[in-house]
């Protein structure tokens, strides 16, 4: 399954956190004329790295 740009979702919480530049340049390049923003995009790949995490078999068993 590819990374795919979806929608704005509600309901947020503001959290700080620090980039490496060099993943800010790759970011801004990924969206630049894409309609979404900077953080919708990181909550999108955040999404999309959890959804896609390889558990354990302990974990599997839960």
């Amino acid at each position: 399954m590819s990374f795919q740009i979806k929608p704005y979702k509600k309901e947020t919480e503001n959290k700080t956190i620090r980039f490496p530049i060099t993943l800010i340049a790759r970011i801004e390049k990924a969206i630049k004329n894409k309609d979404i923003t900077f953080s919708r995009f990181v909550i999108q790949a955040c999404e999309y790295a959890l959804d896609n995490m390889e558990t354990d078999k302990k974990d599997k068993s839960h």
